[in-house]
């Protein structure tokens, strides 16, 4: 009989954990556990009589494909319970708080226009659904795993951005940025670039010579040909809101690894000297290059490249401390702000939930942030670290940058709000980045 099918049944003995029964010659009885694993139903082997004796009876263990589904049951809720429950619940409260924001950007123009009024909506819950799954699935690996496939993915990003720039490339606004799919469907691989940026410098950077408590000159190189690359593919688009965040990305992972600080001085100039570079050579777009010179001067053409961010700010100061009411805003309701399901979604909320409303958003990325920093701070190797940065540099910059646009206190790059608004490939992604994070805090406790 194997031990799997055996009992596992014992006499054992109640009271204190070592008894001391005085036998009738005057001496101590040593306590005895009577193994009874095998003797079911054996009339010869019965429990003792004596008060202080009970029988307890336990079930056989579990052998097989049962145990090893009990093992995986009891290993999901315990890495479930390790979560982090606040960096959780405010992503996904940000995610339906931009469901009901993208529902009322677009509802009365679907409805004007005769088709589905919750057909945005409908598409942000399925990007939300799809985006928590690959979280999750995230979430679920050991981020340290993630160093071996790190050149297998970064290969793959690369090979979407070289599409991008081919024949499949699809314009949309002024940016060859994305692929169609069957259905209607878009990505957009420089999404999926900030990952792979983050990923890959982490992974350079914290492969240290023995001893080293920086990394070397030629380790920040190295990290930076990596960053390089994508960059380049990126701005041959030319989209400049992903090139800036990934700038950020990168700055804040040098700085965090430890790096000399000429590195991090450096990479600020040269950043500031590429964006100029890049003005005079001609390398952006003449609307790009009109947004700058709007954001310079805010009245600058408001019926043409200055009307979105015009208009934005109307429907923000016109929302006051308690906002017009979720579905009355007057420039939302009347289609007066483009793209504002995108990447105005902000002004909407502005609008109609006022100042009260939009503060309760900046408060939860707040709080996100001040979570990704702990986990950062908590984690117990520098790969754990500079992922974690590399993901709380993305999430700033970028709120930062579309929140401030819609205020008229940064240039229009067309970034998306992350969580908030409408996209799928940029929901997806935030979600990554929300598994990184949670896979590094689960495995730092």
């Amino acid at each position: 009989m194997s031990p799997a099918d055996r009992t596992d049944s014992r006499i054992k003995t109640s009271g204190p954990a070592n008894p001391q029964p005085v036998t009738p010659g005057g001496g101590a009885a040593r306590a005895r556990t009577i193994d009874l694993r095998g003797a079911k139903g054996d009339p010869t082997l019965q429990a003792p009589n004596h008060p202080n004796v009970v029988v307890v009876e336990r079930r056989p263990a579990p052998s097989g494909r049962v145990a090893k589904v009990a093992d995986r049951m009891r290993s999901g809720a315990t890495d479930f319970r390790r979560y982090d429950p606040v960096l959780l619940g405010c992503a996904l409260a940000l995610s339906l708080i931009g469901a009901v924001l993208v529902w009322s950007a677009t509802r009365g123009r679907l409805l004007a226009a005769d088709d589905d009024p919750n057909n945005f909506l409908t598409r942000h819950l399925l990007n939300m659904v799809i985006g928590v799954s690959l979280g999750w699935v995230v979430t679920r690996v050991d981020y340290r795993t993630l160093r071996a496939y790190t050149p297998l993915v970064y290969g793959v990003v690369i090979t979407l951005l070289l599409v991008v720039l081919s024949p499949f490339g699809t314009t949309i606004n002024g940016a060859k940025a994305w692929i169609t799919l069957p259905a209607g469907f878009t990505i957009q691989p420089g999404e999926f670039a900030k990952i792979v940026v983050i990923l890959a410098m982490a992974m350079v950077l914290s492969e240290r010579d023995i001893g080293a408590d920086r990394p070397s000159d030629r380790d920040v190189r190295q990290a930076l040909i990596w960053a390089a690359a994508p960059v380049a593919l990126i701005m041959l688009q030319p989209d400049l809101g992903t090139v800036l965040i990934i700038g950020t990305i990168v700055i804040g992972i040098v700085a965090v690894s430890n790096a000399r600080s000429r590195w991090v001085v450096g990479l600020i100039v040269a950043a500031i000297a590429g964006a100029v570079l890049a003005i005079a050579l001609g390398i952006l777009d003449q609307y790009q290059i009109d947004r700058l010179l709007t954001f310079t001067d805010p009245d600058r053409d408001l019926q043409g490249i200055g009307y979105n961010t015009a208009q934005a700010r109307i429907a923000i100061g016109g929302g006051g401390l308690l906002g017009q009411g979720l579905f009355n805003g007057n420039q939302t309701q009347g289609a007066f702000v483009p793209y504002q399901q995108t990447d105005f979604v902000f002004s909407v909320a502005g609008e109609e939930l006022g100042l009260i409303g939009a503060g309760f958003i900046i408060l939860l990325v707040g709080i996100i942030l001040w979570r990704g920093i702990q986990i950062a701070r908590l984690a117990r190797d520098p790969f754990g670290r500079l992922v974690a940065t590399g993901v709380i540099c993305w999430f700033a910059f970028q709120a930062f940058e579309n929140i401030g646009m819609n205020l008229g206190i940064m240039p229009v790059t067309g970034v998306p709000l992350p969580f908030v608004s409408y996209g799928g490939t940029s929901m997806f992604a935030a979600w990554i980045g929300i598994g990184l994070l949670q896979s590094v805090h689960i495995r730092s406790r």
